[in-house]
């Protein structure tokens, strides 16, 4: 079973910036994509970033030009990197990774954004 730990949440002003981190306890090569969901309350969770096997990458628009994600595959790790931050932006940010048909998903970590 993949595990993955996500890192890196917290309080930030409006603004600021914050850097999440997620590993994995496999090779992420393994994967054919991992990225980053959140989830506010009372709204269904969302994909927000995503990188593919090849290295590709994708956004939801609301955070294009503000985040990024990379990897770094010896180190099992990847992240996205949150410039700019807004309120809106405030949610659970889970990690995930996906194998063929099947969905791996970390604890979460709390990202708030207010002033």
């Amino acid at each position: 079973q993949v595990q993955l730990v996500e890192s890196g949440g917290g309080l930030v002003q409006p603004g600021g910036s914050l850097r999440l981190s997620c590993v994995a306890s496999a090779s992420i090569l393994t994967f054919n994509t991992m990225g980053w969901y959140r989830q506010a309350p009372g709204k269904q969770r969302e994909s927000v970033a995503a990188i593919w096997f090849g290295g590709s990458t994708t956004y939801t628009d609301s955070v294009k030009g503000r985040f990024t994600i990379s990897r770094d595959n010896a180190k099992k790790m990847v992240y996205l990197q949150m410039n700019n931050l807004k309120p809106e932006d405030t949610a659970v940010y889970y990690c995930n990774a996906k194998r063929g048909v099947s969905d791996f998903w970390g604890q979460g970590t709390q990202v708030t954004v207010s002033s």
